[in-house]
């Protein structure tokens, strides 16, 4: 089995900070490429599938075997759009956070099990393992006030600096910071609920200047619920 499964339910219509880590602490992205397919099947559960288009390239008598194939696998998905919105993301080498908002009480559950089995299988037939990538179920933390929310983005989005001189680049490429400072554009991330409490006109009161503020580590886990540990 590549991924533990969680039977729980959540509240519908609310936001949860959910986040796993490697088995023993183990890398679950190891270059550039496990970062790249973990974010782009993201994109596949989280973007509407165009399921006509899809049809019409099969219909193309041009269409390799592998092509065709592929465009099985993405037809037979779960999509999540509408269902899951993906309010920011850290990707670490170890571990991952995600702040989400679901509209059903089940719908972390499919979502996640979904997304981290099928990365799974990515990882170990890319590096030969067998067994289970990630370390137990999931956890799954309830957002329970405003100030929850935006101290959890922060903390999100500082993640990587943990990672000392290589803290920059993650930030830039592997979490959700570029898309909350206007420096890229991401169809199925959904920035507008946090950006709302702040200003691009007024620096003080800008998502940057909130972002480049550090909690104290005490106050952090006091709002944040759980001590994760990473």
């Amino acid at each position: 089995m590549p991924a533990r499964h969680s039977r729980k339910t959540y509240v519908a219509n609310s936001f949860y900070h959910l986040y796993n880590r490697g088995v023993e602490k183990r890398e679950i992205f190891v270059d550039d490429q496990d970062y790249a397919v973990f974010l782009s099947y993201l994109k596949d559960y989280l973007v509407q599938k165009d399921i006509q288009a899809l049809n019409l390239r099969l219909s193309d008598p041009l269409l390799t075997s592998g092509e065709r194939e592929k465009i099985y696998k993405l037809l037979k998905l779960n999509n999540f759009k509408d269902h899951i919105i993906l309010l920011c993301y850290s990707l670490m080498p170890n571990h991952f956070h995600f702040l989400v908002k679901q509209d059903e009480e089940e719908t972390i559950d499919s979502f996640l099990n979904s997304l981290l089995t099928r990365y799974a299988m990515y990882f170990n037939r890319k590096y030969k393992r067998v067994g289970h990538l990630f370390q137990d179920v999931y956890k799954a933390v309830l957002i329970e006030s405003e100030e929850q929310l935006l101290h959890l983005s922060r903390y999100i989005h500082r993640n990587p600096l943990s990672l000392g001189e290589r803290g920059r680049e993650y930030q830039r490429r592997y979490t959700s910071l570029p898309e909350y400072l206007n420096q890229r554009k991401t169809e199925w991330l959904g920035t507008e609920t946090v950006l709302s409490y702040f200003s691009w006109r007024r620096p003080e009161v800008s998502y940057l200047s909130f972002a480049e503020e550090q909690d104290d580590r005490e106050r952090i886990e006091k709002l944040l619920i759980e001590e994760f540990g990473f």
